[in-house]
C-alpha cells in the first residue's frame, strides 16, 4: 500500500473508532491497537511531513462536542498526552529533558486512570460548574451530574477564591460489578468495562439516574489557580487538604527511579480501586513546564507509558458451561493458572459456539491468554502444533446444564440461551422481572428484596411469590412487620392485574408489554391460549411465526406448566382485565420525548393506555400528539416537520384531569 494511502485509511479508522470511544462510550477495540495505530500514523507523518494535514488525528485531541448538553470553553485547554509503549522510549524521552532544561529536573509518576476526563471550577471555595473535556479546547456543561459523583466536595477548605482543577471519573469494579448484574437481569445490555460505565452515566439527561451510578472521581492537576505553586507536588497536596481526592504520586530525580515505580504500578494494579491503562510521567518543576511547553497536541513536559496488554500460554484443563442470569450459556475454559496484570487467572472466557469453533479450542490445547481490556481473560488462540492426540471439538449442549430445559440460538445473534421458566440461574432475573412496573407491579417487591428472598430460601420461581407468609418476610433484613404486610397487601393486590401482566412477567421472547396486551385481548383467557396453534397465533395481529414458535414452545414446557398451575392454585387471574373505563384517548397515538418532571415514561404510557390510547415509541403520520419534556430529540424535530401537535407536561395533564 502506498504511504498516502495508508496514512488516509488509518486517519479514517481513528477517526471512527475514536468517535465510538468518546462519543458513543461503544469502542469495538482495545486501547493498546487505537494506541498502535495513532502511533503508526504519527511515524508515517513524521517521515512525510507534507502529507500532515490540518484535520489529521495527530492534530487534535479526541471526541467531540455533543448537543445534547450546553457547550463550555476551557479556561485552560485540557490537553491529551504522548504516549510512550517500551521503557527504552521512556529513557528517550529522558534524555531530551536532559536536553532541553538547563539544570536539575525532577519527575513525578502517577497511575494513569482510565474514566472520563473533567474539568471542575470553584469560586470562593465553591463548586460552580465541572465540563468534560470534549475537543480538548470546548467540552459540555454536565455540571447537575457531576454533583451527584459520591467523593467531589461542593465546597472546599482553604481554597483560593478562583481554581480549575481536572480530574478523572471513574467507576469503582465493585460497582461496575453490580451495575452490570442489575443490567443482566433488566435485560438490558451490558457495559464493556467500567470506563465505559462512568462515560455513558456522565452523559444521562437525569441526574438521578447518575448518582444512582455511585462514581467517583480523582484529581491530578490544578488548571487555574488564583494562588501560585512551585511544583506539582505542591499542587497535589493542596488539593489533597482542599477535600479532594488525589491520584498517588511519587517524585524521582532519574528515569530510572521513574521506572521502578511505572513497574510496582503495572505489578499492583489490581490493589487500586478504579482501573488504569499506564502511568504518567511529567516534569515536576512548574516553571520548567512553562518553558517546555506544548505542541499542537500534547505538553512536551509530560508522557504516558501505556502498559502493554499481557499475553501468556497456558494449558487448558476442562471447557465448562455457565447460565447467565439472562439464561445465555457461556462456554469457560479453565486452563493451569497464570499470572496476568496483578492477578492469576484460572479460567477464560471462550464467549460462544461460534467463538469456539473459529479457534477450533479443545480440552488439552495450549492456548494464548490474555486479559481484555484488563478486566476479563480471554483465550486469543490455539498452539495447535501442542495439541495432544485424541482431542475432540467442544460442543454447547441442547439441554440446560442447571434445569434441563430446552437450549435454543437467538435468531439474531450468536448466543445460546435456555428457555426453562424454572431455571435456577436466572431466578433472579425471572421474579424480579415478573414482579416488576410492566409486569404484575408488585409494589416494593424490587431486586434486592427478590435477592434476599432466594437467599433465604423463601422463593426459587415467580409464581412461589403467592405463597410466601408474613412471618418469613418478617424476618428478612430491613424488613419487619410492618414492611412485610406492606408486601403480602401488594402481593394480594397484585393477584387481580390480570392475562396481560402474568403474559408479560412470563418473559417470553418477544413477548413484552404490547404483545402481552395484544394476545390477552385476543384469547381473553389462558386456557384459549394454551391451546391456540401455531397458525392461530400468527393470525394474532403484530404476532409473527417466529414469536408464534417462541410462544408455543414456551407453553408447552413443564416448566411453564407448573408455573401456570401453581399461579391458578393461588388465585392469580388469568382472565383478559379490559381497564380502560375512560375512553377519551381511544383510537389516539402519543409520543413521549424528553424527560418528564412529574412521571416516567413507563407511569406516562401507563396513564394513556388506561384512558384508551396507545404509547408508541416512533413518530409518523399516525402520531396523534407528541409528550415533550425537557431536552427533547429528534423525535420532536420529526414531529414539527410533519405538523404534529407537541403538548408539554403541563397540557398532558391538563387532558387527563
Amino acid at each position: 500500500m502506498e504511504v498516502k494511502q495508508e496514512i488516509e485509511q488509518l486517519r479514517r479508522e481513528i477517526e471512527e473508532n475514536s468517535r465510538l470511544y468518546y462519543d458513543l462510550d461503544a469502542p469495538v477495540i482495545s486501547d493498546f491497537e487505537y494506541d498502535a495505530m495513532m502511533r503508526r500514523l504519527e511515524e508515517l507523518e513524521a517521515a512525510h511531513p507534507e502529507l500532515v494535514t490540518p484535520d489529521s488525528p495527530t492534530q487534535h485531541v479526541g471526541g467531540n462536542v455533543l448537543s445534547t448538553f450546553a457547550p463550555v470553553t476551557h479556561e485552560v485547554p485540557l490537553e491529551s498526552l504522548s504516549d510512550v509503549f517500551s521503557i527504552e522510549e521512556l529513557g528517550d524521552f529522558g534524555r531530551r529533558m536532559d536536553e532541553l532544561i538547563d539544570g536539575t529536573h525532577q519527575y513525578s509518576v502517577e497511575p494513569k486512570i482510565d474514566g472520563l476526563s473533567m474539568a471542575l471550577e470553584y469560586e470562593n471555595g465553591v463548586f460552580v460548574r465541572g465540563a468534560t473535556r470534549g475537543n480538548g479546547v470546548v467540552g459540555e456543561d454536565v455540571t447537575e451530574n457531576l454533583r451527584t459523583v459520591r467523593n467531589l466536595p461542593l465546597r472546599l477548605k482553604n481554597a483560593p477564591e478562583h481554581l480549575v482543577v481536572r480530574g478523572e471519573v471513574y467507576m469503582s469494579r465493585e460497582v461496575f460489578r453490580e451495575l452490570n448484574e442489575q443490567r443482566e437481569i433488566s435485560g438490558e445490555p451490558l457495559f464493556a468495562n467500567p470506563r465505559n460505565a462512568a462515560a455513558g452515566s456522565m452523559r444521562q439527561q437525569d441526574p438521578k439516574v447518575a448518582a444512582s451510578r455511585k462514581l467517583d472521581i480523582v484529581l491530578f492537576n490544578i488548571q487555574a489557580s488564583s494562588d501560585t505553586y512551585a511544583t506539582h507536588a505542591e499542587t497535589l497536596d493542596a488539593m489533597a487538604a482542599m477535600g479532594f481526592q488525589v491520584v498517588p504520586y511519587k517524585v524521582f530525580d532519574t528515569i530510572e527511579g521513574c521506572v521502578d515505580r511505572i513497574n510496582y504500578l503495572g505489578d499492583h494494579r489490581e490493589e487500586l480501586p478504579y482501573d488504569i491503562d499506564g502511568a504518567v510521567i511529567k516534569i515536576n518543576d512548574l516553571s520548567q513546564r512553562r518553558d517546555l511547553g506544548s505542541t499542537a497536541k500534547a505538553p512536551r513536559w509530560a508522557v504516558a507509558y501505556k502498559y502493554p496488554p499481557e499475553k501468556k500460554e497456558s494449558k487448558v484443563v476442562d471447557i465448562v458451561v455457565q447460565v447467565g442470569r439472562t439464561g445465555v450459556l457461556t462456554p469457560k475454559a479453565v486452563i493451569e493458572p497464570v499470572r496476568l496484570a496483578g492477578t492469576t487467572v484460572t479460567n477464560a472466557t471462550l464467549h460462544n459456539q461460534d467463538f469456539v469453533d473459529k479457534l477450533d479450542i479443545r480440552i488439552g490445547d495450549t492456548v494464548l491468554v490474555q486479559k481484555a481490556g484488563e478486566i476479563i481473560p480471554e483465550v486469543l488462540s490455539v498452539n495447535h502444533a501442542l495439541r495432544p492426540e485424541g482431542t475432540v471439538p467442544f460442543r454447547l449442549p441442547d439441554r440446560c446444564p442447571e434445569c434441563g430445559g430446552p437450549v435454543v440460538r437467538d435468531e439474531d445473534g450468536v448466543a445460546m440461551r435456555c428457555t426453562g421458566a424454572e431455571c435456577p440461574a436466572q431466578r433472579l432475573r425471572n421474579i424480579a422481572h415478573f414482579a416488576s412496573r410492566e409486569a404484575m407491579d408488585i409494589d416494593g417487591l424490587g431486586i434486592a428484596l427478590c435477592e434476599s428472598l432466594i437467599n433465604a430460601g423463601l422463593v426459587d420461581s415467580p409464581a412461589q411469590i403467592y405463597y410466601l407468609n408474613k412471618e418469613d418476610v418478617a424476618q428478612l433484613d430491613r424488613m419487619g412487620k410492618k414492611s412485610a404486610e406492606n408486601l403480602m397487601r401488594a402481593i394480594e393486590a397484585s393477584k387481580s392485574q390480570g392475562l396481560a401482566r402474568v403474559l408479560c412477567g412470563f418473559g417470553i421472547r418477544q413477548v413484552g408489554s404490547k404483545a402481552s396486551k395484544t394476545l390477552a385481548a385476543h384469547f381473553r383467557d389462558m386456557d384459549h391460549l394454551m391451546a391456540a396453534s401455531i397458525e392461530e397465533l400468527t393470525a394474532v395481529p403484530d404476532i409473527g411465526p417466529v414469536t408464534a414458535r417462541f410462544i408455543r414452545d414456551w407453553l408447552d414446557q413443564p416448566q411453564s406448566q407448573h408455573q401456570i398451575r401453581l399461579l391458578r392454585e393461588a388465585g392469580v387471574s388469568m382472565e383478559c382485565s379490559d381497564t380502560v373505563v375512560d375512553a377519551r384517548f381511544r383510537g389516539k397515538t402519543f409520543v413521549l420525548t424528553g424527560a418528564l418532571e412529574k412521571y416516567t415514561r413507563d407511569e406516562a404510557a401507563a396513564i394513556i393506555e388506561r384512558f384508551g390510547g396507545k404509547a408508541s415509541g416512533s413518530v409518523s403520520k399516525k402520531t396523534s400528539y407528541v409528550l415533550a419534556g425537557e431536552n427533547a430529540g429528534s423525535k420532536l424535530t420529526k414531529a414539527t416537520a410533519l405538523g404534529i401537535p407537541v403538548i408539554s407536561e403541563a397540557e398532558f395533564d391538563e387532558m387527563i384531569k
